[in-house]
């Protein structure tokens, strides 16, 4: 499956940067899958689940703060205060 770099960051630095093949997570108008080749777009994302599946199948999972989702043609970066990850 293709891939897609993936920024999180928060006031504290970066929570996760690398490739991924998907992030699921909530935004202003429900849930959002983002895959490679997403059209371009900004929304505003609510407190809720968020989950990064990684080139490996691996899933990380946590709970995020409310934040800003920018997609690019280029680059996906997600903008919160924090992220818990269930680790």
């Amino acid at each position: 499956m293709k891939t897609f770099p993936l920024i999180i960051s928060s006031p504290d630095g970066d929570l996760y940067r690398g490739e991924a093949e998907r992030l699921i997570l909530r935004g202003s108008e429900g849930e959002l899958a983002i895959l490679a080749g997403h059209i371009p777009f900004v929304t505003a994302v609510k407190k809720g689940r968020c989950v990064v599946v990684s080139p490996e199948e691996q899933r990380r999972e946590g709970e995020v703060e409310a934040g800003i989702l920018t997609v690019d043609h280029d680059q996906v970066t997600l903008l919160t205060s924090a992220i818990s990850w269930n680790e």
